[in-house]
């Protein structure tokens, strides 16, 4: 917990009371590689912190094809929020790729918190606005970069990411062949 601790406070300082009630709306989970934490078609009430793991969020075509829309490692937030937020059924995927260990905050405590305590949704907002400017960087940049320019960019975000993928997942990521990514190399 002390290093969620530290992940709040890089945005909000907070007293060890504060810090111990927010901590009460948590609970832990954890899977084993290859396990779902979201399936497409369910109901998803939860958000998450990975506490240690990585995980590949995903959705897949009518004809099997993987799209990759993020990982998520130690100290980021993982959900299908799109279901979340709305209370949909899910539209995308959520496994293991390693086995992993997660905070676990329903919506509801998410809400109450958020209403009880300026701060926490000072907190969430500021993550909220941090995940949506990764996400339209991520779209622009496999609109608008090649695959080598793409690859020297997730190299430079994140090169123990790339330690961590295996190949097949890292060229789904890419949005390219396992034989174009073989071709690509560091920066």
């Amino acid at each position: 917990m002390n290093n969620f601790r530290q992940h709040i406070e890089k945005i909000t300082p907070l007293t060890d009371e504060e810090f111990a009630y927010i901590s009460s709306m948590f609970s832990t989970k954890k899977l084993r590689k290859h396990q779902f934490l979201v399936q497409e078609d369910h109901e998803v009430a939860n958000d998450y912190w990975v506490i240690k793991g990585l995980l590949k969020a995903y959705h897949t075509t009518e004809d099997g094809k993987m799209h990759i829309l993020q990982f998520a490692m130690e100290d980021w937030w993982v959900s299908d929020y799109q279901a979340y937020n709305n209370k949909t059924l899910a539209t995308i995927s959520i496994d293991c790729i390693e086995d992993s260990e997660l905070l676990v905050i329903s919506r509801e405590n998410k809400e109450k918190l958020c209403s009880e305590m300026h701060t926490v949704a000072n907190f969430f907002r500021k993550k909220s606005n941090i995940g949506y400017v990764a996400l339209q960087q991520r779209i622009l940049m496999l609109l608008e970069k090649n695959p080598q320019e793409r690859y020297n960019r997730l190299y430079q975000l994140t090169p123990q990411l790339l330690q961590r993928l295996p190949k097949t997942l890292l060229a789904s990521y890419l949005g390219v062949s396992r034989e174009t990514l073989s071709r690509l190399s560091h920066p």
